[in-house]
């Protein structure tokens, strides 16, 4: 197929590339054109404008980080929206918010195209072995003509729902995610505190009920003290902002997602953003020396 491809960061760069491993034609538009040099070595196309690339292919994909970057490619005087042919597809796979997502389906719909939001999982290391956990919003009947492309970037995909319904789901898996990294640091900065090695406390944990994935990536950071970003912790204080701006809409309550979100704003505050959300345990030190 004939594939577009916006936002060559950690996680688009190797997602790209999957596209090319598998046989599809790909074209690129990147904001600074030092991005493409990672795929100098693959027989691409560099469109000039977002709007060039969305003529010019059957399907876009975007994997940039905000709100405000989607709606910029999509709704601009050069962007996607202005270019997109009837029966285009537009599969963004950031992470916005469900009602961001909703609004794009509807404006593409207007132009006789389809839109699907489809947040991923899996961090840079699923992107680069391509085993992401894709969860899609939007029309089964869109989901299925893009599931071969799809295919090429995660191993489990679900569709489920309508528009929105994928940033719902991956707004949830932040919340599971991020405060059972929150749990882990309270509980080393708990071993800690006792006169327990962090170290022991971990390697224990691992072998029963509490044992995770978060325990044993997270846990290792934190012991470890490397809280140079594995993922930044201002993205997760995004997802964070999206998933607590839904529930305050819809009258939801989440009090731990909430006392979570208020330690990711404390971690924000010391300028720790670019680091590694495994500072969430620093962020607790500092409440104990206070």
């Amino acid at each position: 197929m004939k594939v577009g491809f916006i936002g060559l960061g950690v996680m688009g760069l190797p997602m790209a590339r999957h596209l090319v491993a598998a046989g599809h034609e790909l074209q690129v538009w990147a904001r600074r054109r030092e991005s493409l040099a990672p795929l100098a070595d693959l027989p691409l196309q560099v469109a000039e404008t977002p709007r060039a690339l969305a003529a010019s292919v059957e399907v876009v994909f975007t994997m940039v980080t905000a709100d405000a970057d989607v709606a910029e490619l999509v709704r601009g005087a050069e962007g996607l929206l202005a270019g997109i042919r009837p029966g285009g597809v537009h599969v963004d796979m950031s992470t916005i918010s469900p009602g961001s997502a909703r609004l794009l389906a509807a404006s593409y719909r207007e132009q006789g195209a389809d839109f699907l939001d489809a947040p991923v999982s899996g961090g840079a290391q699923g992107a680069e072995a391509a085993t992401l956990a894709i969860m899609v919003g939007g029309a089964a009947s869109t989901l299925e003509r893009v599931r071969p492309l799809l295919g090429c970037l995660g191993q489990r995909i679900v569709h489920v729902g309508e528009s929105g319904a994928g940033q719902v789901a991956k707004a949830c898996n932040q919340m599971i995610m991020v405060s059972a990294i929150e749990a882990v640091a309270e509980a080393l900065h708990l071993a800690a505190a006792a006169g327990a090695d962090p170290a022991r406390v971990s390697q224990a944990l691992a072998g029963g009920s509490a044992g995770s994935r978060v325990l044993d990536v997270m846990g290792a950071r934190m012991v470890q003290r490397e809280f140079a970003a594995g993922i930044e912790a201002r993205l997760h204080h995004k997802d964070f902002g999206i998933l607590l701006r839904e529930a305050f809409q819809l009258g939801v309550p989440l009090p731990l997602a909430a006392q979570v979100g208020q330690q990711l704003n404390a971690l924000m505050g010391q300028g720790w953003g670019r680091e590694d959300t495994a500072s969430l345990l620093r962020v607790l030190e500092l409440g104990s020396a206070g």
